[in-house]
């Protein structure tokens, strides 16, 4: 063997060794230990701060809300037992139960829950999370107050579908003031305390975050000692680790990888028909006027030709490994508009509208330009999904440049500062249980999740006339509501993303369709 040969060697058995390095550093299971990889890591530990599922699935076990949306759709009572709402409507008081603590000792009251939500309000603390982005705007808050113990008033500035509402406030998660209220946000960024029934230990950047059982919390079940959430970006990597019994659970497990799963005899995978919201987002924040190809997609007509360019179908079926039906809506079934028809794939349509809408080819057969920005990591099969997005674009003249993020370094903060577009791929979590829910991502123009900053004057209109009145009143609304979206779309509509959790043979557990990793209840066969 040559020097330089041998140096090669050398040199490929280092960089082997260092890349099991980060896989050493956390847990592997056991009866007392369930690990979870997951492709993303979280942007910081702070409440008001989640603004993502990989986020949101760490925080739903560390920290309590007042109600608590059950697998099944349900709502069900958390740290609160009850609630009563005033005659108006708008202020709705919440009975807590007694004895309640944080993971600290401090004592959880009726003034800790108006703190979480006054702290999440406070425009001096900037927080961009779901909390201030999606839930306040969505129900209009106002202010919230302990008006004793055990009671909290939340006020809003208006009446709302009762489902919905509490819905809603059940996302906000409820943490101690004292501590809270000590300590710098950058602090309690970094070191949690929370009232759910695990409690923060470590948060290693980019590796994993470990949580542990608190004693004798009696609100939710808790099998498991301690958990690991491990991040794993690459999908093939998750796949190795699960199969090779290094981790309990995994989502968005690769489609050409699900029979290696299956036929492992370590793992199986189970297959979701999952809620979330799979688009391209057409940007309207004046902020990019100058950017190639804004004025173009101002154009009602030209957004609904883009509709005619993408196949929808053959996506799902070459990039996400099975068959699946385009979206109408922003709403899932069954509470969608039963009148609305999918767009379908027609190339030719596409290319007549933008004709008819002022924007023809050109001598080099481009009608104009854009850019289509997008994750890498985040979603299932994302990057792929986004270079084939931008292909069918080009494909009808509409010169696409896409630009691929990382999730969590770049795309995210984008994401959360409305400063991605012109057209930009997202996904939006969703539900089965509320058309109005679906639909809250647009539930005021400078809401925290319109990220397009669309501001179509008859939606809003309607969506305030939602307030307060019989579900029979509000299905008709709901259904002129999505005829505008359909109309003047402010979303390239693609899918409802299913999902594949591989989850290993050792576990009994079952996914949900939301998305949400909750294992509570998971447990040892």
């Amino acid at each position: 063997m040559s020097r330089k040969t041998l140096l090669l060697v050398l040199l490929m058995v280092v960089t082997a060794l260092l890349a099991l390095v980060p896989l050493a550093s956390a847990q592997t299971p056991d009866e007392s230990t369930l690990v979870i990889g997951q492709s993303v890591d979280v942007g910081a530990l702070e409440p008001s701060l989640v603004g993502s599922r990989a986020e949101s699935n760490i925080f739903n076990h560390v920290f309590a809300t007042l109600f608590e949306i059950a697998e099944d759709g349900a709502l069900v009572p958390y740290l609160a037992t009850s609630y009563t709402i005033s005659e108006d409507g708008t202020e709705w008081t919440f009975t807590l139960n007694e004895g309640l603590t944080c993971h600290d000792g401090e004592a959880l009251t009726a003034e800790d829950v108006a703190y979480s939500f006054t702290r999440a309000a406070d425009p001096a603390n900037a927080f961009t999370g779901n909390t201030v982005g999606f839930v306040f705007p969505s129900i209009g808050y106002l202010d919230a107050r302990a008006d004793s113990d055990l009671e909290v008033t939340i006020v809003t500035d208006r009446a709302q579908s009762e489902s919905l509402r509490l819905g809603l406030i059940s996302e906000v998660y409820i943490h101690c003031m004292d501590y809270y209220s000590s300590m710098s946000l950058e602090e309690v960024a970094e070191a949690p305390v929370g009232s759910g029934p695990y409690s923060f230990v470590e948060w290693v950047r980019d590796d994993y975050v470990l949580i542990e059982k608190v004693p004798d919390y009696t609100l939710r079940e808790a099998n498991f000692e301690q958990m690991y959430w491990r991040v794993i970006p690459e999908a093939s990597t998750r796949v190795a680790e699960l199969i090779a019994g290094n981790v309990d659970i995994i989502a968005n497990v690769p489609p050409d990888q699900v029979e290696a799963v299956n036929n492992s005899g370590s793992a199986s995978v189970q297959a979701v028909a999952g809620t979330r919201r799979m688009y391209v987002g057409f940007q309207f924040g004046e902020a990019f006027a100058e950017e190639p190809g804004y004025d173009a997609i101002q154009n009602t007509d030209v957004r609904v030709a883009l509709q005619y360019a993408v196949d929808v179908p053959t996506i799902c079926a070459t990039l996400l490994g099975t068959e699946c039906t385009r979206a109408s809506s922003m709403v899932n079934d069954p509470n969608n508009n039963p009148n609305l028809s999918p767009y379908p794939y027609d190339p030719a349509q596409a290319e007549a509208l933008l004709d008819a809408a002022g924007y023809p080819r050109d001598a080099n057969g481009v009608r104009f330009e854009i850019t289509l920005q997008g994750p890498r990591g985040r979603y299932l099969n994302d990057a792929n999904v986004v270079l084939a997005i931008g292909q069918y674009l080009t494909d009808v003249g509409v010169q696409t440049n896409v630009e691929i993020l990382d999730w969590s370094s770049e795309y995210l903060p984008m994401v959360r500062e409305k400063n991605v577009g012109p057209l930009f791929f997202l996904g939006s979590g969703g539900s089965t249980w509320s058309a109005l829910y679906d639909m809250a991502d647009l539930s005021a123009p400078d809401a925290g999740t319109n990220y397009t900053n669309w501001a179509n004057a008859e939606w809003f209109e309607l969506w305030d006339q939602t307030a307060g009145v019989d579900p029979e009143a509000e299905r008709v609304l709901v259904d002129q509501m999505l005829e505008v979206f359909y109309n003047d779309p402010p979303w390239l509509l693609l899918y409802f993303q299913p999902d594949f959790y591989g989850v290993s043979s050792r576990l009994d557990w079952t996914a949900r369709r939301d998305e949400q990793i909750v294992v509570y209840a998971a447990a040892v066969k």
